[in-house]
């Protein structure tokens, strides 16, 4: 965001509106004044693999999960990686930077923009792919992951919208019958915590091992360390899981409201299982100016490979936010 952004209602960003929570913010506050101590990720890390039910050898905790692209990217010795698109762009950002030439498996809108396995090349040694997918919001069936798997293949899943998801159906963190496996998680969409940086890495310990070495020493803060260890309590998990539920509800009131553009050329991507939704609309770039112009940010969709300027993206907010969202539509696209 930029300019006068802060005043803007924000569909933009895809985390959650209502967050971080008080106790969580009480949590992180009563970390700070061990601060002059440096961080000890040993309790974070253990309690992370424990809600994985994983050994704490395969868990690896970042500052964000975006750290985690470019571990990956310098540590793992690679030859043909290859990238699932429409995606999130930092993970071939973070493998162009350290040197790698990436090649690029595009979904197609009239596949639903649903994985196809047999598309991946057979001699690709790592795979990235996010589950549910930013920006397309679909969510690919777990097995149909798990069959890119190979002897000798990285299998990169991003799964930082999860947790957004009831049951976390399709997910795979904590699969350890999966060779290769990465699974990324990150905790600032759900609780709100962009500003402090945590997420994780769960892999087998060989690939741990790898990324641990490349990684800076002390990256995750203590305040983030105190985040990390209360999102993932009985307690922090329950209330992701009820905001799961709510997201689903607020999500239908979203598409449903869409919907009633059909005639006016909009088309949502569905089935959508994200905390956002994928639209395609004639003018978007145009339509994306007035909503800002009517106090609405979007996120464009042209910067996505195999998108283009036709396509935005709409974060789910409350009921009240997306018919408001809706009202101010109804006069961009007229």
């Amino acid at each position: 965001m930029r300019d006068d952004g802060a005043a803007l209602v924000d569909l933009a960003v895809n985390v959650r509106a209502d967050t971080p929570p008080a106790w969580l913010r009480e949590e992180i506050a009563a970390s700070l004044p061990s601060l002059a101590a440096y961080p000890d990720g040993r309790a974070a890390r253990a309690a992370v693999a424990a809600r994985h039910g994983l050994p704490v050898e395969r868990v690896l905790l970042t500052a964000g999960a975006a750290e985690a692209f470019v571990l990956l990217a310098r540590a793992l010795k690679i030859r043909r990686p290859v990238v699932v698109h429409p995606q999130f762009t930092e993970p071939e950002a973070a493998l162009r930077d350290a040197g790698h030439t990436v090649d690029r498996v595009v979904l197609r809108e009239e596949d639903g923009f649903r994985l196809d396995p047999a598309a991946v090349p057979e001699d690709a040694d790592l795979v990235v792919i996010g589950n549910p997918t930013n920006p397309t919001s679909v969510l690919h069936p777990a097995e149909a992951i798990a069959r890119l798997a190979r002897p000798g293949r990285v299998l990169v899943v991003d799964e930082a919208f999860m947790d957004a998801v009831p049951g976390e159906r399709e997910g795979l963190a904590g699969r350890t019958d999966v060779p290769g496996l990465v699974v990324l998680r990150s905790l600032t969409k759900t609780w709100g915590l962009a500003g402090l940086r945590i997420g994780y890495v769960l892999a087998p310990r060989e690939i741990i091992a790898g990324l641990e070495r490349a990684q800076p020493l002390w990256p995750v803060s203590t305040p983030a360390l105190a985040a990390a260890r209360a999102c993932v309590t009985p307690r922090a998990l329950a209330e992701a899981g009820h905001a799961a539920h709510r997201i689903t509800a607020e999500r239908g009131h979203l598409v449903a409201g869409l919907s009633e553009f059909a005639s006016l050329g909009v088309r949502v991507v569905a089935p959508a299982d994200g905390p956002f939704v994928l639209v395609r609309m004639p003018g978007a770039a145009a339509v994306r100016h007035r909503l800002r112009e009517l106090g609405y940010a979007v996120r464009r969709g042209d910067t996505f490979p195999g998108l283009g300027e036709e396509w935005i993206r709409v974060a789910v907010r409350d009921r009240g936010t997306v018919s408001g969202f809706l009202s101010a539509l109804s006069v961009a696209l007229r």
